[in-house]
């Protein structure tokens, strides 16, 4: 009854957050999928279009922040509807619109709607799995985006050929707002509000037996691990966002790569990555499984370690090893994929580029879905939310940095310098990381044993 029960309502939580972040995403990339024919329509510069985007960029860095610390107060389930409807809501408003100014306070709008997005979804997977399985289900519930994001401006392109822009966001708005309401009445916040018991009541008995295990504020903060995994989520997500931000412009211009190049580099990027989350979630389930979650380390870091170490190798082969012209003498990589080469019909560097894409994509976006697990299974259960929320902010900081200070240093140096500097960075990070590696990782209090 009890298995059959988790099950039932397990089936039916996951699909609707999952389609719901999915039209979170989509609706959150809408006017980026229809930009070129409203700019046919409407007159819109390059800082028209800046203004707009980074309006709502800035709203769900503040919004996603709040969110965090909102799902440990308020149901994450009305949390998660409320933004969905005013995220459907607010497309429907910018249909109607046609000034710059509307656009870009209903796009800030929108991301506030957005941040509200994510932080119910991890609440409600730690209530529903187990720490065992906690990992593998906050990585395909990720995907969400990499399916809206692909998916997204191939549906739009198709639309467009029969429908106009305003039509197009008016019909994605709607069915956006209406899902809210599956929403409501599907998705429960943990098993003890339909009768089951908690998936943590062993740990909470236990706690029970020695004292409370639940944590002030203070002492949550005061966590030394909290900020350890929020430095390396800041180098981590910044080293990542200013790869793909400006890795298609460092191989145009200091690599003498085509446009087509550097696009195809950007796809594989996409596809190691959504292999990486995957086999992140995946791999490390099976070391918690094995392992059990413990006061000090956690079974997560070595997958960790070795992500961030793919990280510091592939950026340093990209760096170094690709040039304008293959080298007279043929470096090692060529000799290894030359075979391969002749049997696709397909350069050796054309292959060495696509590879280090993938490989770079696999593993950065496996330490970040890695960073946001252990950011809420290590925190106390009445913080895991704020807890995701805190490290976010510090992605974002990271992510700030990774736009005009790199780019600074690009144009006082050069891209190679800049990506260099960046090689650095995550390197040292990683040395950190692993000398820190079985520092005590259970935030704020731990509850007293009894003899």
């Amino acid at each position: 009854m009890g298995a059959t029960g988790y099950g039932y309502y397990r089936a039916t939580i996951f699909p609707c957050m999952f389609i719901g972040y999915a039209l979170f995403f989509f609706n959150r990339k809408t006017f980026s999928f229809v930009m070129p024919s409203v700019m046919e329509e409407i007159q819109l510069d390059k800082d028209d279009l800046g203004l707009i985007t980074s309006s709502q960029t800035m709203a769900y860095a503040i919004s996603k922040f709040i969110s965090g610390v909102l799902s440990d107060q308020i149901s994450a389930r009305w949390l998660f509807s409320i933004g969905l409807f005013l995220v459907g809501g607010i497309n429907v408003a910018f249909s109607w619109s046609s000034t710059v100014p509307i656009f870009s306070l209903l796009w800030f709008i929108n991301g506030l709607g957005q941040g509200c997005g994510w932080p119910p979804c991890g609440k409600v997977l730690r209530k529903w799995f187990e720490p065992s399985q906690f990992g593998t289900w906050w990585s395909v519930m990720s995907c969400s985006m990499n399916l809206a994001g692909s998916l997204g401006p191939i549906l739009v392109t198709v639309l467009l050929q029969y429908y106009d822009w305003r039509t197009i966001l008016t019909m994605s708005g709607i069915v956006c707002a209406s899902f809210s309401f599956v929403c409501v009445l599907f998705v429960k916040n943990e098993p003890k509000d339909v009768g089951l018991p908690s998936i943590q009541a062993a740990a909470k008995e236990g706690a029970k037996a020695g004292g409370n295990s639940e944590s002030t504020l203070k002492e949550f903060l005061l966590s030394p691990f909290l900020w350890v995994l929020s430095l390396g989520y800041l180098v981590v997500f910044g080293v990542k966002t200013a790869a793909t931000d400006w890795g298609l412009l460092f191989l145009i211009q200091d690599k003498g790569q085509t446009v087509l190049m550097g696009s195809t580099y950007m796809s594989a990027l996409e596809v190691g990555g959504f292999v990486g989350s995957l086999a992140a979630g995946l791999l490390s389930d099976r070391a918690v499984s094995r392992q059990g979650l413990g006061t000090y380390g956690n079974p997560r870091h070595g997958l960790l370690l070795f992500m961030m170490s793919g990280m510091c190798v592939s950026m340093y082969l990209f760096r170094v090893t690709i040039t304008p012209e293959i080298p007279q003498e043929a470096p090692l990589w060529v000799q290894v994929i030359h075979p391969v080469s002749v049997l696709i019909g397909v350069s050796e560097k054309e292959i060495w580029i696509l590879f280090l894409g993938a490989m770079f994509g696999f593993s950065s976006y496996g330490p970040i879905a890695l960073f946001g697990v252990i950011a809420s299974e290590c925190a106390p259960p009445n913080f895991c939310g704020t807890s995701h929320a805190v490290v976010a902010l510090m992605a974002n900081v990271g992510a700030f940095m990774a736009g005009l200070p790199f780019s600074t240093i690009a144009k006082q140096h050069s891209w190679d310098m800049a990506f260099w500097v960046a090689e650095v960075i995550m390197a040292s990070a990683t040395i950190g990381f692993f000398l820190v590696r079985n520092m005590r990782t259970k935030m704020g209090r731990i509850a007293e044993k009894m003899d």
